[in-house]
């Protein structure tokens, strides 16, 4: 991806909407001089958790948050701030933390394997040990030291044990900060523990707002889309906009053109694009659209069980869910869902040729497909 287009971090965000409510009950925790240690932010993915996360915590160690007086789940009185939450770009600890390099912020993700030369599908307990002797030093700049764990969904249980032993007795001067997409994952007694600030999806205006702050560039048509597309995720539809997702889901409804018939012709030219090499810096044809076809075969299996009628967001896309729905029924959709999950899971972690296993997804979607 060039340098133009790519996707501004959460760190590097200064800009929230969308979530006042949310942004209105850290700032009045802070107010009212009593800040929980802990608090987990919750939300479907991509619609700013991790943005207010990183607002907040600017805001903290810019001073707004004041000093702790003692330790305490809950902490002791606060002097109220004098300022909203909004730190402004051109402070320094704005600049700190967007380069990463504050010395009382610690963020914990995912890690990178050396053996296996790729990321972590987890958060190891290796990964959460150096929280407890970072919040045990004293803050370089006397304030407080601030933890983002994001997401907090990925932790095993060795990490999610490792945390909750840090939020049952939390250091002084310490606030911790988990993003959440799915909190029922997470351990009852983390939660218990933590402040929760629960966020909705962004409507389609606030996307569309959005959407022209981050990719100005975008012609109106193609915004439009991507905020028909984006399930309230400004996430979502900024990821779709950089990996090419509006042009991924016409090459799938165009090789479904014939359903319940599959074209090898088509099929073979559908491959030939989306298994081309791609440099590392660049997406995968071939990932991005698998990871739309489930999408979109989840939302039609859906939308059939709720008797909604196919909506034409992308060229192709209602009458391909139309003769999905007719041929499978919802509940076929979603048995074909999950096979193709099954057989990309295996084809992918054995590294089987792409070109094949591609044909292999699409034919498992012939009404005649026997399972395997």
């Amino acid at each position: 991806m060039s340098e133009e287009h790519r996707l501004s971090l959460p760190r590097e965000n200064d800009t929230l909407i969308g979530h006042a409510a949310a942004e209105t009950a850290m700032y009045d925790a802070i107010s009212s001089g009593r800040i929980p240690h802990a608090w987990m932010i919750t939300g479907p993915a991509g619609i700013g958790k991790a943005t207010l996360a990183y607002r907040f915590a600017r805001y903290v160690l810019s001073g707004g948050g004041g000093e702790d007086e003692g330790p305490g789940l809950f902490g002791d009185a606060l002097p109220p701030p004098a300022a909203s939450l909004n730190v402004l770009s051109d402070d320094p600890v704005f600049a700190q933390i967007a380069a990463g390099s504050h010395p009382d912020m610690l963020v914990v993700e995912r890690g990178y394997d050396e053996k296996r030369k790729k990321m972590r599908g987890e958060i190891v307990v290796d990964d959460v040990r150096k929280i407890g002797s970072f919040l045990r030093l004293t803050p370089s700049l006397g304030g407080w030291r601030v933890v983002i764990l994001d997401c907090a969904d990925e932790m095993n249980r060795n990490a999610a044990n490792a945390v909750l032993k840090l939020l049952e007795e939390p250091p002084r001067q310490a606030l911790i900060l988990l993003v959440s997409h799915t909190p029922g994952r997470l351990l009852p007694t983390i939660r218990s523990r933590c402040r929760t600030v629960r966020l909705g999806p962004l409507s389609d205006s606030q996307i569309a707002e959005l959407l022209a702050i981050h990719q100005p560039e975008l012609p109106p048509e193609t915004a439009a889309t991507l905020v028909a597309l984006s399930e309230g995720s400004i996430g979502r539809a900024l990821g779709l906009a950089a990996e090419g997702g509006i042009s991924a889901l016409e090459d799938i409804f165009g090789a479904l053109g014939s359903y319940p018939q599959l074209q090898d012709l088509g099929l073979l030219e559908l491959a030939d694009r989306w298994t081309k090499p791609v440099k590392a810096e660049e997406s995968d044809p071939f990932l991005t659209g698998m990871n739309l076809l489930d999408w979109w075969l989840g939302r039609v299996a859906r939308d059939a069980a709720a008797g909604h009628a196919p909506v034409d967001r992308v060229k192709g896309m209602g009458a391909a869910a139309l003769r999905l729905t007719e041929t499978l029924g919802p509940a076929g959709i979603a048995e074909r869902r999950t096979r193709i999950a099954s057989l990309l899971g295996k084809g992918i972690g054995l590294n089987l040729e792409k070109r094949q296993l591609l044909m292999d997804v699409f034919y498992s979607l012939a009404p005649d497909h026997a399972a395997s």
